[in-house]
């Protein structure tokens, strides 16, 4: 083992999949584990869409940090946002709430902070379409979607009241398929006996795709049968469509032939692309490292930064092997790094590269229905519905979740019931970010 006068730090940036990982597999080892989340919890992403269509609240999708890593005496949390690196001096530059700059000194460091949401180039669009990256985001869709049957309900016209009861989604990967099978179950089963002028049933769900076919990922057949759970929820197809405009009153599609169609809607929601947040640009201008298309850092086999063997980049921010950002990647990355650092420790570095083992996907389309893929089996429907069941409540992080989930669950698909639908008439999206305070306070470092 090295000889340290302290223990050797490590420093984790994000608390998703990897950062958790990576600080769970160290739990028994001499180390300092610094753990640096702009929100402070561990957020399970899948189920964002359930959280804003009201079956589960936000406190059954996400964990505080502190209270999942209490038992964990050589963890540290530190509510703060990275801005920047210095890999010469090994230190992280971060900023707390309020502005007050910090520097995090570090012998290893594992960035996990995941990726963000992608407009592709038209960041315009964010402020008419949400993304579904964040518990913010969650709740921000959650108010326009039942706001909207609010004010479809009071609408003085007809056309009004048609573009408040028509939901636009850009995006037919897993989430706005799976946001677009609970918009019709929401309308159909739950709200169908609530409103007194207006029939929610008759709410129009438009998805749109610049593929060929929903869930293309998922292979030709599993695509197939989602297309039809889909059209059999009434869901209306565009694909083959490229979104060229977004506004208050609803979108612009530009189909195959080059034809261009206005659909109006009152509720547009952005489910498709991902880019790297801030912080990779912040690494790759310290660290020289080279980016994707859509900003992710490329790392050497062994997850690190190349020329930087102390860096490694893991999770979704990660770019390897064309590997897709799901949880499962982000897992096994968080779970390498870490066992880099024990070999480490051993005076063992770790040789073999990185490999990754596939260990499938799941996407639920409505009660009953969903598609998995796992290896060489293809299935959906019932089946599929009860093994992406077994998947989540797996998935899920602590006890309390798991038996919160399942509990909502049987209530909601046995009795369309959806009890998680308070929102806020303020708008979310446009409150005060606590790091973006105009006082940027010292410069303050955490260790000599």
């Amino acid at each position: 083992m090295e000889d340290h006068i302290t223990p050797r730090r490590v420093v984790i940036v994000g608390g998703g999949f990897a950062g958790l990982f990576a600080v769970r597999s160290l739990r028994k080892y001499p180390v300092e584990i610094i753990l640096v989340d702009r929100a402070g919890h561990h957020l399970f992403q899948p189920l964002l869409y359930q959280c804003a269509t009201g079956i589960l609240s936000e406190g059954q999708i996400a964990v505080p940090l502190r209270d999942f890593f209490k038992r964990q005496r050589n963890v540290r949390c530190v509510l703060a946002e990275v801005t920047g690196f210095d890999p010469s001096q090994r230190q992280v530059l971060a900023r707390r709430p309020g502005g007050e700059r910090i520097e995090l000194s570090y012998d290893d460091l594992i960035v996990a902070a995941g990726v963000g949401q992608s407009y592709f180039g038209h960041d315009e669009f964010a402020r008419w379409a949400p993304g579904m990256k964040s518990v913010a985001d969650a709740l921000t869709i959650r108010r326009r979607i039942f706001g909207a049957f609010e004010l479809a309900e009071t609408a003085t016209t007809v056309a009004d009241r048609r573009r408040w009861l028509t939901f636009a989604l850009v995006g037919a990967g897993p989430t706005g398929v799976e946001l677009a099978g609970q918009l019709r179950e929401l309308a159909t089963r739950t709200l169908d006996a609530e409103f007194r002028s207006v029939r929610s049933e008759d709410a129009r769900v438009l998805l749109f795709d610049g593929g060929d076919a929903p869930l293309a990922t998922f292979g030709p057949k599993l695509s197939a049968r989602a297309t039809r759970s889909l059209q059999h929820l009434g869901v209306e197809l565009h694909m083959g469509a490229r979104v060229t405009k977004v506004d208050q009153d609803g979108l612009v599609a530009v189909d195959a032939s080059g034809d261009e169609t206005r659909h109006d809607a009152g509720t547009v929601l952005w489910t498709a692309g991902v880019q790297a947040p801030s912080v990779a640009d912040a690494l790759a201008s310290a660290t020289g490292a080279e980016r994707d298309r859509a900003g992710r850092i490329l790392v050497a086999p062994d997850l690190t930064v190349p020329g930087h063997p102390d860096i490694c980049v893991v999770g979704d921010l990660m770019s390897l092997d064309r590997l897709p950002g799901v949880a499962e990647v982000a897992m096994q990355s968080g779970l390498y790094a870490a066992r880099r650092i024990k070999r480490r420790l051993r005076g063992d570095p770790l040789k073999k590269p990185f490999r990754y083992h596939d260990l499938g996907s799941a996407a639920y389309i409505s009660r009953g229905r969903a598609v998995v893929s796992v290896g060489r089996l293809r299935f959906g429907g019932f089946p599929g519905w009860v093994a992406w069941l077994f998947i989540h409540i797996a998935f899920l992080t602590g006890f309390r979740n798991r038996v919160g989930a399942i509990l909502t669950w049987s209530v909601a698909f046995t009795r369309d019931s959806r009890r998680e639908r308070v929102f806020t008439t303020r708008q979310i999206e446009a409150d005060h970010d606590a790091y973006s305070a105009l006082a940027t306070g010292t410069n303050r470092a955490t260790r000599p």
